[in-house]
């Protein structure tokens, strides 16, 4: 969480006191959301959800993913990307990430197969994806991309936002997002056809409400829809986040520019200028040389952040990928050609390269003598460490 303060009390208070808590109403703070967002990233169709997890599901299943698909996601990531996988009925495949800590276009070139349908490019910690990459190895194989901004809000590739350049994207804005309304999320996607599927899986019942489109018959789920309280906080952390991401963006750039000549291997940037800047990362020789930079500089092992290291998705390992097995799809007759196996050893790169890793988180709130102090850390941790 960047920042949040009495505008959002503010937001909140009026939504309560006019008693309009549903989202479904005349000028409703979710539908505002929805529209001003969009325009914000240059797509057509914006829809909140709870989370970021219902939100890529609500794309997967926009997108008319299910049994018998296979979807490529990175070994680097929170695990509601494959779990988001799963709950349409569709089969992960986890492959490496590269030296940006992002998916590796090559291997998800390698790693497709028959049953290939999707990739999830991940964006992680306000970096991005090489985008340019991914969509070239979609356009070539056939896939779909479902771009995962969760951890990305507010940045771009290139000069286009994360999340609309793919064919469907999903943000999540829970606790410790850049934009953030405690949980919840928002489904994106150019598509109109795509839009309505992925407004079923956000809200089965939704035609009550919108009105019923005589070409296109609806589908039952459990449903994933925002409300009208993280309606109103969101449109005050909209107004935020683009003078947010600026600054921590130049935060950024001033730290790579002031610890180059100091040994050290920053992470690349597949897009510098563009991405949120929220993180500076550090490659070290060793993972030892990693433990102690972190310590010494209060930054964190990639490695060791738990959920994130696709080693640690329980559930997933074990194919225990739903609450009762003739729901699990590991066990759909559907996906019997797909790939239901994983195995540790094939991440190697990938847990080599994370816990080698050390990341510093930056803020929009950091003073400039604050930025100076880091600075001094990570040059002296340097000196320690190499």
């Amino acid at each position: 969480m960047f920042r949040v303060g009495q505008k959002e009390i503010d937001a909140i208070a009026k939504v309560l006191l006019s008693g309009q808590i549903f989202r479904y109403h005349d000028g409703g703070e979710c539908h505002r959301f929805e529209q001003r967002y969009a325009k914000s990233l240059g797509v057509k169709h914006v829809m909140m959800t709870s989370s970021g997890t219902t939100a890529l599901a609500a794309a997967l299943g926009g997108l008319g993913i299910g049994p018998g698909d296979e979807v490529i996601v990175p070994t680097h990531t929170y695990m509601a990307s494959p779990v988001s996988v799963l709950a349409v009925g569709a089969i992960p495949v986890i492959v490496d990430i590269d030296e940006t800590m992002m998916i590796d276009p090559k291997a998800v070139a390698a790693a497709v197969g028959p049953q290939t349908r999707a990739v999830i490019p991940v964006h992680m910690w306000g970096m991005v994806c090489d985008m340019n990459a991914i969509m070239k190895v979609a356009k070539k194989h056939k896939l779909l991309v479902v771009e995962d901004a969760c951890q990305c809000v507010g940045g771009a590739y290139e000069g286009r936002m994360v999340g609309a350049i793919g064919h469907a994207g999903g943000f999540s804005f829970n606790y410790f997002k850049n934009m953030t309304c405690g949980e919840g999320g928002a489904v994106v996607t150019d598509d109109p056809e795509v839009a309505k599927r992925a407004g079923c899986m956000v809200d089965c019942c939704s035609f009550y409400w919108t009105g019923r489109d005589g070409d296109f018959v609806p589908f039952t789920s459990c449903g994933s829809r925002g409300s009208e309280i993280e309606g109103a906080m969101m449109n005050a952390q909209l107004d935020r986040i683009t003078s947010m991401i600026a600054a921590v963006r130049k935060q950024k750039k001033r730290i790579l520019a002031e610890t180059a000549d100091t040994g050290l291997e920053a992470v690349p940037s597949n897009s510098l200028d563009w991405e949120c800047g929220s993180t500076v990362a550090y490659t070290l020789p060793t993972p030892e040389q990693a433990d102690r930079f972190a310590a010494a500089t209060g930054g964190c092992v990639m490695g060791k952040t738990g959920r994130h290291v696709c080693t640690e998705w329980d559930p997933v390992l074990s194919g225990q990928g739903a609450h009762h097995s003739a729901l699990n799809p590991y066990n759909l007759l559907q996906n019997r050609k797909c790939r239901r196996r994983y195995s540790k050893d094939t991440w190697a790169k990938s847990l080599d390269l994370l816990n080698r890793t050390v990341m510093i988180g930056n803020h929009p709130d950091r003073k400039a003598a604050e930025v100076s102090a880091l600075i001094k850390r990570i040059k002296q941790a340097a000196k320690d460490v190499l």
